[in-house]
């Protein structure tokens, strides 16, 4: 299907059907499920406090994106008439965490860019061999920062999840319990997409280099005319 909308852009859903175009699309949409499963998290961690005589009280820390644990405090009752002691958590993550959801905010980017070009400007990106070229170019370079970005990142959040853990919070808390831990899910799953796009964006660099002139064998002139000969002729 084929609409033209204003000179130069015709719109061409064609190259959806073919793995350059199909596999860009996917990574559009798991780009997106990578950085807003990271971006906007809030968690919780709790304890109970268990004083000999008065009934036990909750302690909960709260936590989020981009994970700078030092800037969160929470407050444990105390059993005596002394105030309450302040805490804060411990560690900062936020280096790895925002460095993955830059990565997959300027990769969503280039998906909508090349989208535009691949069903608008096809023509234009066929016939050129500079298109293919850079396209190659950009999207080797998203699949190495999508490997770098997602192991530093996953091991941000196996620190996170040590770091927030009621366990490893008994240790400033003496007559604490642990109670509840953060729920992680979402956090596993947005490095589990990392993985996805790092795999989408490798294996999508084949099919763009099949469009560049690397791939494509050069025309071979025929011997014979190069040395001025003309068809040969053959007589009964």
């Amino acid at each position: 299907m084929e609409v033209k909308l204003v000179s130069g852009f015709k719109l061409d859903l064609g190259p959806l059907k073919e793995p350059i175009g199909f596999i860009r699309l996917l990574e559009w949409v798991f780009t997106i499920f990578a950085f807003a499963t990271t971006g906007g998290y809030s968690g919780t961690t709790s304890l109970t406090v268990e004083c000999p005589e008065s009934e036990p009280q909750d302690v909960i820390a709260v936590f989020g994106y981009p994970f700078r644990l030092s800037a969160y405090s929470y407050t444990i009752p105390s059993c005596t008439q002394t105030p309450a002691p302040q805490m804060f958590l411990q560690g900062d993550f936020s280096s790895s965490a925002e460095f993955f959801v830059c990565v997959g905010v300027f990769a969503f980017l280039y998906c909508t860019a090349t989208l535009v070009l691949y069903m608008g400007f096809q023509t234009v990106y066929r016939e050129t061999n500079r298109g293919p070229t850079m396209d190659l170019l950009v999207t080797a370079s998203f699949a190495f920062l999508w490997l770098v970005s997602s192991s530093a990142w996953g091991k941000g959040l196996t620190d996170i999840k040590w770091a927030t853990s009621p366990e490893h919070l008994l240790e400033t808390c003496p007559l604490c319990k642990a109670k509840d831990g953060p729920s992680m899910g979402r956090l596993n799953a947005s490095v589990i997409f990392g993985f996805l796009n790092l795999i989408l964006w490798a294996g999508n660099c084949w099919f763009i280099y099949k469009e560049t002139p690397f791939h494509k064998d050069p025309v071979r002139p025929n011997p014979s005319v190069e040395a001025g000969e003309g068809p040969t002729s053959y007589s009964q």
